[in-house]
């Protein structure tokens, strides 16, 4: 049987959902900094990495006078509810120096860790919205996201695939 490597309870048993984790950063060692999150979110009790996309550097969006991102998805199968998961996301982003700012968008961060995806749950709740509301509007996260789960769908939108065929990406590429 599948068996957590954090604490050794069976996963075999526990109902799995999927989730895809859309992660960023542009300050400091980003890919260093996404790598060791990618780890990270691998060590989470009732959590199971299946795949993480590529690195990508992308265009900083929203305020554009700013480092390029690094950015890139990684889908898991976990045990944990939505909100625990985000509970979780929060942590490592913490451990990794961010501070969040309230009110603060789409500025410099050290580490972003957004919760795409969880399975097929539509929540609307403070600070949880599932799917990501802005997930099928982002190339940035749509090319990684169909990377490392090139059949997902987004609940109440449709195919992300379809999403991502409509957008340009341009300035989005592969890091070496």
């Amino acid at each position: 049987s599948r068996r957590s490597r954090r604490d050794g309870r069976c996963l075999a048993r526990a109902r799995m959902t999927l989730a895809a984790v859309g992660l960023g950063a542009n300050l400091g060692n980003a890919a260093r900094t996404l790598r060791d999150a990618i780890d990270a979110l691998d060590n989470v009790a009732g959590t199971r990495l299946l795949r993480a996309s590529r690195l990508y550097r992308t265009p900083a969006w929203g305020v554009t006078d700013q480092p390029d991102f690094v950015n890139a998805v990684a889908v898991v199968d976990t045990t944990l509810s939505a909100r625990d998961l985000l509970d979780v996301l929060l942590a490592i982003e913490r451990d990794a120096g961010r501070v969040r700012i309230e009110g603060e968008r789409w500025g410099p961060r050290i580490l972003d860790l957004d919760l795409l995806l969880h399975g097929d749950a539509i929540i609307d709740e403070p600070g949880l919205r599932l799917p990501h509301p802005h997930l099928h509007e982002r190339a940035f996260a749509l090319l990684p996201l169909l990377e490392a789960w090139p059949d997902a769908g987004i609940p109440g939108i449709g195919p992300a695939r379809e999403c991502a065929g409509v957008m340009a990406a341009d300035g989005i590429e592969p890091l070496p």
